[in-house]
């Protein structure tokens, strides 16, 4: 296919369909809301899987400078009880099946392996409307259109693309994440950072719903994500350090070197609702128009969601090259395994085995409930 292929949003999901359309050929032109590569921050670590992200980057051709940025070391973890008990720890020797990269990095390698002015940036999509014959125009907020022939929504929960497939709109789930950052911890927060550890920290409470993440990022920055299970009217952030404080009465009892993950955030607590679209989520074939990513499948997360929007854009990317001259064949073809693939919930042993390893100490099981499921899963298979 000669027409390029329009994309609204330069995360990683459209990234890696950019990049994989290159590779095979077939050019692509990418819409981005954010003024620059460099306008915000572009969040934590991600953990890419040997079973989807990984996979998504070998059809990038990108698996060399992949191995580039990951962060040795970043795959130790630790689970801690809520007062600060150590019920597991695995160090990471550099064998395990979900290296660590920065987002940004992962981002930047991305841009990088496009041609250049392939992101048009500072164009934020403000609506799209169906033209017929498989045509579709976006509207921008600078008052500028864009006809695409081929049209593909990777712009994430808050999707404008959406809309022309279906009616669906994520709804609050209820739990938000407050995020958190400690900056040189190694010297200004020392009990804090041997907490945490050389890479991800678990800490979990009496309480379903809440807890208090953190990684081990570049250098000795600690990044945190406490879980609260509260109305999104509770998170008045007016004030940060009286925000601080609120967040921290949650944990009473803790352990202070968890509770420091909130009470000395070097920045402003930033809120981070979790909202999600209807599990199973699908729509009748629309012609010339698809989904990826956030915008086909937002889930609660699970630290899934970065690697299904890159496997999504490879595998698209993929079916086109197979069906040069079939477009909507190729597109059916993708939103059916796709639709697949985002309700296919992981075996849970192996999931549970990708994450710690094949020996899980029995009071871990009990924390997290796994026994108790493991024992339901069985009953209704025997029953």
């Amino acid at each position: 296919m000669n027409t390029p292929v329009t994309i609204i949003g330069a995360g990683l999901g459209g990234l890696t369909l950019a990049r994989v359309l290159h590779v095979h050929g077939i050019p692509s032109e990418v819409y981005e809301a954010e003024a620059s590569p460099t306008s915000r921050l572009q969040g934590g670590m991600l953990d890419i899987h040997d079973y989807n992200g990984q996979l998504a980057l070998e059809a990038a051709g990108l698996m060399d400078e992949f191995r580039g940025i990951v962060l040795e070391g970043r795959q130790a973890m630790r689970v801690l009880e809520s007062d600060g008990t150590v019920l597991f720890e695995r160090g990471d020797d550099g064998t395990g099946g979900r290296p660590e990269a920065q987002r940004g990095d992962l981002r930047r390698m991305l841009l990088d392996s496009l041609p250049e002015g392939t992101v048009r940036w500072g164009r934020k999509a403000v609506g799209a409307r169906t033209l017929g014959d498989g045509r579709h125009e976006v509207a921008f907020d600078d008052g500028t259109t864009v006809v695409a022939g081929l049209l593909v929504g990777a712009d994430g929960a808050w999707s404008r693309i959406r809309p022309l497939l279906t009616d669906a709109v994520p709804e609050y789930s209820g739990s938000s994440y407050v995020e958190t950052y400690l900056y040189d911890s190694d010297t200004r927060h020392v009990a804090v950072a041997e907490t945490v550890g050389g890479g991800s920290m678990v800490g979990t409470g009496p309480t379903e719903g809440t807890s208090i993440n953190a990684h081990r990022e570049k250098g000795d920055t600690l990044h945190a994500y406490v879980e609260l299970s509260k109305p999104l009217e509770w998170f008045d952030f007016t004030d940060a350090e009286t925000a601080k404080a609120r967040i921290a009465a949650e944990f009473d009892g803790w352990s202070p070197e968890l509770t420091a993950l909130i009470t000395e955030s070097d920045v402003a607590p930033i809120h981070r609702p979790a909202f999600a679209l209807p599990s199973g989520l699908r729509w009748e074939r629309v012609p010339g128009v698809t989904l990826l990513g956030d915008a086909a499948h937002l889930a609660l997360a699970n630290g899934e969601g970065a690697n299904l929007a890159m496997l999504d854009g490879a595998e698209l990317a993929k079916a086109l090259a197979g069906r040069p001259d079939d477009v909507e064949t190729a597109l059916a073809e993708y939103e059916q395994a796709m639709f697949v693939r985002s309700e296919t919930p992981m075996e849970e042993d192996f999931l549970l085995e990708s994450i710690f390893g094949e020996d899980i100490p029995e009071r871990l099981l009990k924390l997290f409930g796994i026994e108790e499921r493991k024992a339901s899963h069985a009953q209704r298979r025997d029953g």
